[in-house]
């Protein structure tokens, strides 16, 4: 069986009505994620502490799935004038294949080696090295699967800086990967913060299916002060959240910050220098890992 799928760009101030009423029309399903994504621009929807949160993205990309018989212009026509739209806005129809959606999106995710003795294995994967530190992890709904350079990057700090014992926070722990993966590089304690239930719940359930003893939480606005701080979030949220950072790293600890694109790493390093001599930006893909110890 086969399926159309339509891509609409839209702003935040009518993506919400316009997914509601794709789904009032016939849309089989709608998924709403940042047009900017992977931009200077991308913006998270989460909000920080000391910061609103914003329900909604600036520019917005909504797919809807169609059975292949759906009149999907009529469709959005309809739908565009419930969201008070006078006209459909930018989009696009493309066929989709029926697949075997589960086999398709195994297949897309390998054991990922990260460093000489670090590995992320998906649960339907043997360990190709069954001596190696093999971290036990499947795609899921937070972020943090090992296969952005992001993630790579903090594991490599992580597999090269850990010598055991540290007491390590992963603030932003979205599937918790990097806490795990400290406690299994030898950390004494490892904690995780997200604003997301979902990842906190994520993060419980993925340190559960690597054996791990680790703490994960909502912020309640108390962080112990840990030997190693890990955030790897986005540009904008690292800056604001620079004081809080700085706070929960111990004197003498270190920091470890990712999500920046290479271009923003100057502009972040500068927030971080009043609080941490800072090493050389380590680059990959066009992403930035910034580290420093607390002065």
């Amino acid at each position: 069986m086969s399926w159309l799928s339509l891509t609409v760009n839209a702003d935040a101030a009518y993506a919400e009505s316009l997914s509601e009423a794709l789904l009032e029309f016939g849309a089989l399903s709608v998924d709403m994620h940042d047009a900017d994504a992977d931009t200077p621009q991308e913006q998270a929807i989460f909000g920080e502490p000391g910061e609103p949160s914003a329900s909604l993205w600036s520019h917005n990309c909504v797919t809807a799935l169609f059975a292949a018989d759906a009149d999907v212009e009529d469709i959005l026509q309809q739908a565009s004038r419930a969201a008070g739209l006078k006209q459909s806005p930018p989009h696009q129809v493309t066929p989709l294949q029926d697949n075997d959606w589960v086999r398709l999106t195994q297949s897309q995710f390998d054991p990922i080696r990260i460093s000489q003795r670090l590995w992320i294995v998906p649960t339907w994967h043997t360990a190709v090295d069954a001596a190696a530190i093999n971290i036990i992890l499947d795609p899921g709904l937070a972020f943090g699967t090992g296969s952005h350079p992001t993630t790579r990057l903090c594991l490599r700090w992580l597999d090269e800086n850990i010598r055991g014992g540290e007491n390590v926070l992963d603030y932003g722990c979205g599937s918790g990967i990097l806490a795990i993966a400290a406690m299994k590089l030898g950390a004494g304690r490892a904690y995780g913060v997200d604003v997301d239930a979902q990842a906190v719940q994520s993060s419980r359930d993925n340190a559960l299916a690597n054996q791990i003893k680790a703490d994960f939480s909502l912020p309640d606005g108390t962080l112990q002060p840990a030997d190693i701080v890990v955030a790897n979030i986005l540009t904008n949220p690292l800056k604001m959240l620079a004081p809080l950072l700085a706070g929960a790293t111990r004197q003498g600890g270190r920091i470890v910050l990712s999500g920046v694109l290479s271009e923003q790493a100057e502009d972040v390093m500068q927030v971080y220098a009043q609080w941490f001599n800072l090493n050389p930006a380590v680059m990959e893909d066009g992403w930035a890992c910034l580290s420093g110890t607390k002065k």
